[in-house]
């Protein structure tokens, strides 16, 4: 079944050709066996319009080769070259100001230009016909493609605004049906030609920042349509490599929870998903989890490639902390646990110059295999190496599932109100961590997807409703599920026009609910929540004291129908009024319930309440809750992958829920025994399993 893939970003072209000796034999010394290059080389590669290059890139693959080592192929289109910007200034692109900028960084290239488009697919159709049809000597040492990297940005050009208008008339088919989805009798915006529409910009509908928009119907569409605009460019390349490369698998490499891109969108145009993780701090393990779920679920549950981390620091931010020893690992091992088939770093050696001269690497800059760094990647590769024949393949299985929607994201956070301190991105955080508190599997899956292979699904910030969703919400309720959704939900339709009727709009039935007022107040102005012991399905409270959580941001004046009111806000006019509610569907043993959380619950509070829904669920497992500590398992045929992670400061003790082998250490495991878990520890327990065991009595502490 293979292993793990090892290895990442090689660019020995920014070194001397006398150092590559060198690296090969750091390259073994690590048991590094994938590398990925060739993705910055435009400029190297196609000197002028009309030549091509590829000596370097021949050297480049043939030392890989001898090596033994395994190639993903970047087509290097990520940086066109300078004489592109200065023979077509169209290919640069438009900021949101309107400045045309000219050739420098990277990702400066207009995903619409007519230029870009026409070179950058015949580089990638020149690269896939020399190596990819099996003629030339590196040809069979490809492992897959690697198309551009990292897209990213918007562009407002010229060429951008006419295949807007083009991209909308392939979605309106009439100005009629345009304009009543914009709305655009507001404000005198009627259009009566598609010449007249520009894109929504600071020179258009834009008065401050890209958040801020006159019109929401029309920013919300240029976000798609930037989205399809640099899909569109990835799906051109993968066309030219399709000409000469019929088998290998193509990616690109995402960038986790990033906005401008729906990846939902994307996803079906990869062979499989890969992504670079880089999280903002070392206090990051919820969402770092978060990321490789929702990556996992952009194609139903397949492994994905961790294609980027940093083995030790970053270099683009304010100040770059390096990686603790042992964190590394726990990271890999993380990715791993939840779905990753290879552990790629940027980057192998630190280039020599500019801006990523700091960046981390495996390799520093004085080529030693002594340094602390070095000698826990080679530790790390030497492990994965002795996981050969495991784990490659193996599933998640989920009962719990996340809604991740992107159009939600965008419409909530360029909503002329009520806050524009509310966060799509911190809000799903801030709901996945208190699943991962509770060490409980979760899919990550798009609004549209089917839910009725889950027991829980938690949809926070479901603002924009598609025509659909709300139906397949009530059937999975209708069927015993549980739906648990946030604040400002069921508000929009796919235009971002309010739905004409009472907030949250179609959603409102299944939850038994009416929103009559929503406040929205300044960060630092807090309220409560407080809630008594929730009452079971029969509406009996058990005895205790209640308990009371802090809240903020946005403030809904729930007015219940058939829910019944489970918080209470605390303070202000609207004190004793419903804050949460249930609304139970069914009289079955297990009925259908739709929860509602109507404002912005502290971490706390998110986690009582979510360990109160899984409990009743009978969700909790014996790892849920135990501090500092991830379990989570894949499986392949009747084999399971327990993976035990101490993300903690101190050591951990947990008891095994199974029987089995430690892959890392070959001990044998009883069910029933505690396992000691130092910090930054990883256990991975291999046991047959054909589903998952039912959790033991005792909990972990």
């Amino acid at each position: 079944m293979g292993k793990i893939l090892f290895g990442g970003d090689y660019n020995p072209d920014q070194w001397p050709e006398e150092i590559w000796d060198r690296d090969m034999e750091l390259l073994d010394e690590a048991h590094v066996d994938t590398l990925t290059v060739n993705v910055f080389s435009w400029g190297t590669l196609q000197p002028d319009e009309h030549t091509y290059d590829f000596a370097v890139l021949d050297q480049i693959l043939e030392k890989l080769a001898a090596a033994g080592k395994s190639v993903c192929l970047a087509t290097s289109t990520a940086a066109h070259p300078a004489w592109m910007a200065r023979e077509y200034p169209d290919v640069t692109r438009v900021d949101f100001e309107g400045r045309r900028h000219v050739f420098g960084q990277r990702h400066n290239s207009c995903p619409n230009s007519p230029a870009y488009r026409r070179f950058s697919v015949e580089l990638a159709r020149r690269i896939a016909e020399r190596y990819g049809t099996g003629t030339h000597p590196s040809s069979g040492i490809i492992a897959a493609w690697h198309v551009n990297n990292e897209y990213g940005g918007t562009c407002y050009c010229e060429h951008c605004g006419s295949a807007f208008r083009v991209w909308l008339r392939a979605r309106y088919r009439t100005l009629a049906a345009l304009n009543k989805a914009w709305n655009t009798t507001f404000w005198s915006h009627t259009f009566h030609a598609w010449e007249e529409i520009v894109p929504p910009s600071a020179l258009s509908e834009h008065w401050g920042g890209p958040n801020v928009t006159a019109f929401q119907g029309i920013t919300l569409d240029y976000l798609r349509f930037n989205s399809d605009s640099l899909l569109q460019n990835f799906i051109d390349e993968k066309a030219a490599i399709r000409e000469f490369s019929p088998d290998l698998p193509v990616t690109t490499n995402f960038m986790g929870l990033y906005r401008p891109l729906d990846y939902f969108r994307w996803a079906p145009h990869l062979d499989f998903v890969s992504w670079d993780n880089y999280p903002p701090d070392a206090q990051s393990h919820a969402r770092m989890a978060l990321t490789h779920d929702l990556m996992r679920g952009l194609k139903g549950g397949q492994p994905f490639w961790l294609m980027e981390q940093t083995p030790s620091q970053t270099a683009c931010r304010d100040f770059n902390p390096v990686k603790r020893p042992g964190v590394m690992r726990l990271w890999s091992f993380q990715a791993v646990a939840h779905g990753a088939d290879a552990v790629l770093f940027f980057q192998m050696r630190q280039s020599r110059g500019a801006s990523e001269k700091d960046h981390g690497a495996v390799i520093t800059h004085g080529g030693r295999s002594d340094t602390r760094v070095f000698r826990e990647v080679a530790g790390l590769g030497e492990e994965l190496e002795s996981l050969a024949g495991e784990i490659v393949g193996a599933r998640t299985h989920a009962k719990v599932a996340l809604v991740f929607d992107w159009d939600s994201w965008w419409a909530v956070e360029i909503s002329d109100g009520p806050s524009r301190h509310v966060s799509y991105q911190q809000t799903l955080i801030a709901y996945y961590r208190a699943l991962f508190e509770q060490n409980v599997a979760v899919d990550v899956v798009p609004a549209d997807a089917d839910l009725s292979q889950y027991d829980v699904v938690v949809a926070p910030l479901l603002h924009l409703v598609k025509a659909g969703v709300a139906a397949r919400v009530e059937a999975f309720v209708e069927g015993g599920g549980v739906f648990v959704t946030s604040f400002l939900s069921g508000r929009v339709d796919e235009s971002d026009n309010a739905f004409e009727m009472e907030a949250p709009g179609p959603l409102a039935r299944i939850l038994g609910i009416r929103i009559d007022e929503t406040d929205a107040l300044a960060p630092e102005d807090l309220n409560a929540v407080v809630f008594d012991h929730v009452p079971d399905v029969n509406g009996v409270v058990p005895d205790g004291v209640g308990v009371r959580f802090a809240a903020n941001l946005v403030f809904d004046l729930v007015q219940p129908g058939t829910a019944d009111v489970i918080g209470v806000y605390e303070s202000d006019f609207y004190a004793g009024m419903a804050a949460v509610t249930r609304n139970v569907i069914g009289k079955a043993d297990m009925p259908g319930e739709a929860w509602y959380v109507g404002t912005n619950l502290d971490a706390g509070g998110l986690r009582w309440l979510f360990e109160s829904v899984l409990r009743a669920r009978g969700l909790l497992n014996c790892y849920s809750g135990v501090p500092g500590v991830e379990a989570v398992a894949r499986y392949r045929d009747d084999v399971r992958y327990l993976f035990l992670l101490n993300h903690g400061e101190a050591e951990s003790c947990v008891v095994a829920d199974m029987g089995g082998v430690s892959l890392l250490t070959q001990a044998v495991i009883s069910a029933g025994e505690r396992i000691a878990l130092a910090p930054k520890a990883v256990v991975i327990l291999q046991s047959p399993a054909s589903v998952d065991p039912p959790a033991p009595d005792v909990r972990n502490s």
